[in-house]
């Protein structure tokens, strides 16, 4: 098993809201594809599978669990802001959906700050279970 093992379940069924930020799940399965080759080009043990499911709710599991499951009772961490030149001024202006709003009835609508979270958790639980299981040795 890789370290950190990411399964998109998943019907064939359309996404029938138009404004979430992935709207089919050939996106978010791009999506989830792009963050595993991140995290490979960092040397992290990690799997990803795409699972078609006949009924119910679309979902992304990380080694067993729910992104509400994983992100229960944390305090999410903004994503640091990268430099920028503008050499002091302000930053830049944007519209449109706060950073964590989150349609919480579609996977696809999960903000990228939310799945990174989650992943660092389960990276850091893995981590802490692999240097317990050494120290115990």
């Amino acid at each position: 098993m890789a370290m950190i093992d990411i399964e998109y379940r998943h019907t064939n069924a359309d996404i029938p809201d138009p404004t979430i930020r992935r709207t089919t799940t050939s996106a978010m399965k791009q999506y989830i594809q792009d963050l595993v080759f991140e995290m490979e080009m960092a040397d992290i043990s990690v799997k990803f599978t795409e699972k078609i499911i006949d009924s119910g709710e679309n979902t992304v599991v990380i080694n067993g669990r729910t992104i509400p499951e994983i992100i229960d009772g944390l305090t999410i961490k903004h994503l640091e802001v990268e430099e920028s030149c503008d050499l002091g001024s302000g930053g830049r202006v944007t519209f449109g959906r706060p950073i964590l709003d989150w349609k919480k009835e579609y996977i696809e609508d999960v903000p990228d700050t939310i799945m990174k979270n989650a992943i660092a958790k389960v990276y850091a639980d893995e981590l802490e279970n692999k240097i317990d299981v050494v120290q115990n040795n």
